[in-house]
């Protein structure tokens, strides 16, 4: 009888446990995500939770926000629909990152075309420029590019005063990316293609942001770190922390 109760308490611990994962996703944000447009990029969404993300941020109707650095669009997808027509998304391309991946830009504009509330802007790394002030700036495993070669050894201060400055207050800076080892700060960014997620909470709180949450939703505690994100042996299943800052209202 007392293994019975222990193993129904565990069931009933489980299922409510489910019920929080699996928690309803604001109506726009629901919307967006079943919108047929992203109906291919949409097969992504239990291994990337693009959906639950956004809600993460908290994006609302209506909501102008920032893209920086797009890649696919499969984040740009989700945003647009989020926000809705009287919202507005600002894919932003940095000109150090087009000249190594300037690839991914005409695709891009493709899935960029297909959003009316969606506007495109190619500036210079040290620059987050856009006509009006944000509710929100999203980048998903880019902000580990700035301090290297390739994008001029960009000091992170600068994308984070930048984006300070772009954001209303009470705005929101939203950071996804790969995890490196506890410690070794911006060492593997450049190799591994990985952050101490310590040293990103210091850089942005340093230029007046207020940490205000992380989630686990791409946390995956097999990653030991020490591979290359784009090793066959953990590519798409990296330890990625989502942090959340916001900007103070004064």
């Amino acid at each position: 009888m007392k293994r019975i109760r222990i193993l129904l308490v565990t069931t009933l611990i489980g299922l409510a446990a489910s019920t929080a994962i699996a928690a309803p996703l604001p109506p726009n944000i629901a919307a967006s995500a079943a919108d047929p447009k992203r109906a291919e990029s949409a097969r992504s969404d239990v291994a990337r939770h693009g959906p639950e993300i956004v809600a993460f941020a908290d994006v609302k109707p209506g909501a102008k926000v920032v893209d920086l650095i797009p890649g696919g669009g499969y984040w740009t997808r989700l945003l647009a629909g989020a926000v809705g027509p009287k919202g507005h998304v600002y894919a932003i391309w940095p000109d150090e990152y087009v000249k190594v991946d300037g690839e991914e830009v005409a695709p891009y504009k493709q899935v960029a075309d297909l959003y009316p509330n969606v506007s495109i802007a190619q500036q210079p790394g040290t620059a987050l420029s856009v006509p009006e002030k944000v509710d929100l700036i999203f980048t998903a495993q880019n902000y580990h590019d700035y301090p290297d070669k390739f994008m001029g050894h960009i000091d992170p201060a600068v994308l984070n005063r930048a984006a300070f400055a772009a954001l209303k207050p009470g705005g929101i800076f939203l950071i996804v990316d790969h995890a490196a080892t506890a410690g070794s700060g911006m060492r593997d960014t450049d190799t591994l293609h990985r952050i101490d997620p310590a040293i990103v909470k210091r850089q942005v709180e340093a230029a007046g942001f207020k940490f205000v949450g992380e989630s686990k939703l791409l946390a995956n505690p097999a990653d030991d770190k020490t591979k290359n994100v784009f090793d066959k042996a953990i590519r798409g299943h990296t330890d990625q922390f989502i942090y959340k800052f916001k900007k103070p209202y004064a």
